[in-house]
């Protein structure tokens, strides 16, 4: 990433989407920014004196004719997002208006910015660090509030804080280390040199911080549940009370749903890939056959299968042949309860039928009684042997759990060697290693292949 760009050069790239709306915005960074905007600034001495964090009104015109009526930000640095010059253009929100200036800007000085560039340069400034600067394209990619609010956690600087308040054990362990180096009492051993409470303390939390990456992996990338049953057994019906919209077309006709349609929802904060099949059953369609197919190769990458049953119509040989095959976490949803007049439960013997059996729920899609409580079952089973609540932020990505393991794995064996009386350069090198591994979650020590990997991720204007 580094390589793609002279630091300080002025860039420009369209911050919104290119889609009719109200605003559109187009920001620049740079040295020199605000001088270069000037230029096709109807008000150019108004623009060049304005004080950082003040709007300015008027016209970006090419010099021949006006192209739109504007607000222009302005911010000096160091105090903007990218610690340079930035000047961030707000104009009326048509497709054609927003490329007309963004097009303009390029063609007098301004260069196309790389994906993620403004935050590369808010890290490389010092505004940021590398879990602040993921947790910006988190927010972005989120589906729920439960996973926006995690990242908007590590955005904030939680994990940054517990990163750093384990380093500051390291670093005064290290330092009790070195007076014993330089004033040594036993030459011998170094058993009782250094307080070990400190260390045992850091192995603790980072392991703590290693298993959050299991949840925070859950929030951020979400899970495949999929609604499946024999034909009118409701599917459809749930899957639009799910969503709290008419997606699916609902029928008595059975066999209406012969593809199947998918759309992200929130299970009791957890963001899930909702997919609506067709109903299971024998038929001689070539179409509707397809789609019983297409539903036996979705619940094989499932997560966590929802197999419906008309409550009224009970548990049928169709059911058992069915799950007898399923190999993923499956919740019984007995639906249109409302209709049934009472409860009905598995058997013994129907159970024994499926091999992951997660839990029974009770729903009416129709009336929307029991789908909370089907959220919350379904969210058990995804959630089953994680800590999913921590006061701070947990991990954010693959690559701060791989560092954090690798530092937990460096302190482990500061103890071994402490314990099998190693020199105590040997405990020192263990330290220093995990205090560089700590640094690469902050990105005071990253590979410039990994910071490419990181902002090549983000959108053009971020």
């Amino acid at each position: 990433m580094a390589e793609k760009y002279t630091p300080d050069e002025p860039i420009a790239a369209v911050a919104t989407a290119l889609s009719p709306a109200a605003l559109g915005i187009v920001r620049t960074s740079g040295k020199g920014s605000i001088e270069l905007v000037s230029k096709l600034f109807s008000r150019p001495d108004a623009l060049c004196s304005a004080a950082g964090n003040t709007i300015v009104y008027g016209w970006i015109t090419d010099g021949t004719e006006r192209i739109d009526e504007v607000l222009v930000s302005v911010f000096h640095a160091p105090k903007s997002f990218t610690g340079e010059d930035m000047v961030e253009i707000s104009c009326h929100g048509g497709p054609s208006v927003v490329t007309a200036v963004h097009n303009l800007l390029l063609s007098h000085g301004f260069r196309q910015a790389e994906r993620g560039e403004f935050t590369f340069r808010a890290y490389i400034n010092g505004k940021t660090d590398l879990t602040r600067a993921e947790a910006v394209r988190e927010i972005i990619d989120s589906h729920t509030d439960a996973s926006r609010g995690r990242a908007a956690g590590r955005l904030a600087g939680s994990l940054y804080e517990e990163i750093d308040s384990i380093k500051k054990l390291l670093t005064d362990t290290l330092a009790s280390i070195e007076v014993e180096v330089e004033y040594p009492e036993d030459e011998e051993t170094i058993a009782g040199s250094f307080d070990r409470a400190g260390i045992e303390k850091a192995v603790g939390l980072l392991q703590s911080l290693a298993d959050s990456w299991k949840s925070e992996k859950l929030y951020q990338d979400g899970a495949r549940v999929v609604l499946c049953g024999r034909t009118n057994a409701g599917k459809s019906s749930l899957f639009n009370a799910i969503l709290k919209e008419d997606r699916a077309i609902v029928s008595e006709v059975a066999g209406t749903t012969r593809d199947w349609l998918e759309s992200w929802a929130s299970f009791d904060g957890i963001p899930v890939r909702l997919f609506d099949t067709a109903g299971l059953r024998e038929t001689t369609d070539v179409v509707e056959k397809q789609g019983v197919e297409l539903t036996r190769s979705l619940t094989n990458d499932a997560d966590v299968v929802l197999y419906l049953i008309d409550s009224g119509l009970g548990f049928s040989g169709d059911d058992g042949q069915f799950l007898r095959h399923c190999g993923e976490p499956v919740v019984i949803v007995w639906n249109k309860c409302d209709k049934s007049g009472g409860r009905q439960r598995l058997t013994s013997e129907q159970k024994k039928l499926i091999r992951r059996l997660a839990s029974e729920v009770y729903v009416s899609a129709k009336s929307g009684a029991g789908i909370a409580d089907l959220l919350k079952s379904v969210k058990t089973v995804l959630t089953a042997g994680m800590s999913t609540e921590r006061i701070q932020a947990g991990l954010g990505s693959a690559r701060q759990k791989a560092a954090v393991e690798e530092a937990l794995e460096s302190v482990k064996h500061s103890l071994v060697s402490a314990d099998d009386n190693y020199t105590l350069d040997a405990v020192v090198q263990d330290l220093e290693d995990a205090l560089e591994s700590l640094g690469e979650v902050t990105g005071e020590v990253t590979p410039d292949d990994v910071l490419g990997s990181i902002f090549s991720r983000f959108c053009v204007g971020k």
